[in-house]
């Protein structure tokens, strides 16, 4: 008995440990996400609650609630999220199949052009959007040349030239997923569902689009999340007209130079985001959708 209670006593000894070992292998780590991340966002929420007078006050929040101008600024900000991952996943998911049933060699030439829109500055991007989109626009240009329209349509500094800069921007963060998704996809299911009688039509949807969905979902959730921090794009095309939280918090620090009512909009943006997160866990397995799952 003795003897047994000596291992047990080295057992637990080891693995406090191995325990302490772990803490000093991540250490680094974790005091790294507590400079760039944890101090932040606890400043952030430290400043949201001080007022004018530099006393500690909800006006910040009752600002926000009390304005119908910021009500309409979230409802902004997330429909054009919601309209930017719609618009993503119908444009993304069939292009992310098309790849995928390439061959190899010219699948990966593929992926370098979806690619490519990484390697150019988004300020770039987005400004070439804005001359390509313009009344005097190569657009406007090739369309009345065409007969497709009689006038100049006008396409920047309103919703639609938002979308449209903002999907161009966003579909690689959908279509990399929803391919990673489809390569992943044994082909003998589809060739045991041909077997069984199904068609074509039939065992894409029975058999590859549910088996796909992950990727699918991992890659709306992270043009949706994205989408509600953008700047830039709604910014220049929307001309002024679209706008978004993200350029409530530069007016508020720029021209009010507010502190805290910026804050107070950053930090119902990130709880808005992590209320988010939360919900689509319920219904989904997040760690299959990031990869993490079998």
């Amino acid at each position: 008995m003795a003897a047994l209670g000596m291992n047990a006593d080295g057992l637990r000894r080891d693995e406090r440990l191995e325990r302490l070992r772990l803490f000093g292998l991540s250490s680094p780590a974790l005091l790294l996400i507590l400079v760039v991340l944890v101090i932040p966002v606890g400043w952030l929420f430290y400043v949201s609650f001080i007022g004018a007078n530099g006393q500690f006050s909800l006006e910040n929040y009752e600002r926000m609630i009390n304005r119908s101008s910021y009500r309409r600024i979230f409802f902004t900000t997330f429909q054009v999220s919601f309209l930017t991952t719609g618009l993503c996943i119908l444009i993304g998911y069939p292009l992310a199949y098309f790849i995928s049933q390439l061959p190899a060699k010219l699948a990966n030439l593929c992926l370098i052009t979806v690619l490519l829109p990484f390697w150019t500055s988004l300020l770039v991007r987005t400004y070439a959007w804005l001359v390509l989109l313009q009344k005097q626009g190569l657009v406007n240009s090739w369309g009345m040349s065409l007969g497709l329209w009689d006038e100049p349509i006008k396409m920047v500094h309103n919703m639609t030239g938002t979308l449209i800069g903002m999907v161009h921007i966003m579909l690689p963060f959908l279509i990399l997923p929803v391919y990673g998704a489809m390569k992943a996809v044994d082909a003998d299911f589809m060739k045991a569902a041909a077997n069984l009688g199904a068609s074509p039509r039939k065992a894409f949807w029975t058999v590859f689009f549910p088996l796909t969905t992950p990727g699918l979902f991992a890659g709306a959730l992270m043009v949706f999340i994205l989408c509600l921090g953008f700047f830039v794009t709604p910014a220049v095309l929307g001309g002024g007209k679209v706008i978004m939280v993200s350029m409530k918090i530069v007016s508020n620090i720029e021209l009010f130079v507010n502190w805290g009512a910026a804050s107070a909009l950053g930090v119902v943006l990130l709880v808005a985001t992590v209320a988010i997160l939360w919900v689509a866990s319920r219904f989904l397995n997040l760690d299959q959708i990031a990869g993490g799952g079998h």
